[in-house]
């Protein structure tokens, strides 16, 4: 045989999509899965014409599943961002999105099995060490992806997915705000360091001379945006512990804007060498969090939400995005407990892809 056949789900989960697999149905040692998932999604090529991938970044995501030892989780959840160009694979980062379709999977897969009307799936993201519990409608005995709930990006309906995010403060580098400071000031830019679910650098859209409310063609097109950007995004990453970050897609670039549609802020997403069309779900948790704890960047752009838990409705380049936040604001500082939200996915298709064997001639 010339190729390798590997066993694979194919979802969209919230406003990505991608191949969802059995861990064990790849190849153990990092290198050669790197290989593998490169072949899979047609890396290297603007259309990944030679893969399954979609030539965007929320189409060349990787999820990797497998039955957790961990006795406070049901599934161990493995990412991998793929490159659509340069022929990289990310490990480090998760993603919320494609997320949203592990529950989904984990059943299809037989991984889990349903319970009743609505089965509860503790996920370990095993990336950054975050806890999710996930829960799925099943009744009937199996997943439900028809239904009435709507998330901006995505056409149609779907059945609710919610998503409880728990234990996600310092996921990636161990504190709220690795720099020690709520604003850090880098090239003349004031930005938030914060990690919350996902690693971010975070900027006032004015202070770059935007309002914030480009679509995401328009900032792309801005080059000059993304080359003053990009040096305060790697300074800010040695800042924050995280090394030399020129190669990695984390910290993710945010800026945020006075909202204009009734949201509670205005939000761009950067991946970071790209805007998203929409907004990842880890980022969403890490700007809301911004936004209730004093002293950031985002002071003085919003009103702030009445309640505890707070909903936060983030403004983003199609539509919005709702973050429900149950946290502390005291003497003590700002302490996250959760962080919810509801997302759709879909099983789009499921069989065997091919890798040439030259690479990788399987088990």
């Amino acid at each position: 045989m010339t190729q390798t056949a590997i066993p694979f789900w194919f979802l969209r989960g919230g406003t990505s999509r991608g191949p969802y697999f059995k861990r064990s149905d790849l190849p153990e040692d990092r290198e050669t899965l790197a290989e593998v998932l490169l072949a899979v999604l047609g890396s290297g090529h603007p259309l990944n014409i030679d893969g399954i991938g979609g030539g965007a970044a929320v189409t060349t995501k990787v999820a990797m599943l497998s039955r957790s030892d961990d006795p406070e989780a049901d599934v161990d959840y493995f990412f991998a961002q793929v490159s659509v160009e340069d022929r990289t694979v990310d490990f480090k980062p998760t993603c919320g999105n494609i997320l949203s379709g592990v529950g989904p999977a984990a059943l299809e897969m037989g991984l889990v099995k349903p319970s009743g009307d609505e089965t509860r799936i503790r996920v370990l993201a095993v990336n950054t060490g975050a806890r999710v519990e996930a829960v799925v409608q099943t009744p009937d005995g199996s997943v439900s992806y028809e239904g009435t709930a709507a998330i901006d990006g995505v056409p149609g309906t779907g059945a609710p997915i919610y998503l409880n995010f728990m234990g996600v403060v310092g996921s990636s580098t161990g504190a709220l705000l690795p720099t020690g400071a709520a604003r850090d000031v880098i090239d003349g830019i004031e930005v938030t360091c914060m990690d919350v679910a996902m690693p971010m650098v975070i900027a006032r859209a004015a202070d770059f001379g935007l309002t914030g409310h480009e679509s995401a063609a328009d900032l792309d097109a801005n080059r000059d945006f993304y080359a003053r950007m990009e040096p305060i995004r790697v300074e800010a990453g040695k800042r924050m512990g995280m090394g030399d970050v020129s190669g990695s897609v984390t910290p993710k670039f945010g800026l945020l804007s006075k909202p204009k549609a009734g949201g509670t802020i205005t939000a761009r997403y950067f991946m970071p060498k790209n805007c998203h069309p929409t907004m990842a779900v880890t980022g969403s948790q890490c700007l809301a969090s911004c936004m209730l704890t004093p002293g950031t960047v985002a002071e003085g752009l919003f009103d702030a939400p009445e309640g505890n838990p707070a909903l936060v409705v983030i403004e983003h380049a199609s539509g919005t995005i709702e973050v429900t936040v149950d946290y502390s604001n005291d003497a003590d500082g700002f302490h996250l407990r959760s962080a919810g939200l509801m997302r759709t996915a879909r099983l789009l298709a499921r069989g065997e892809v091919f890798v040439p064997a030259s690479i990788w001639g399987g088990h």
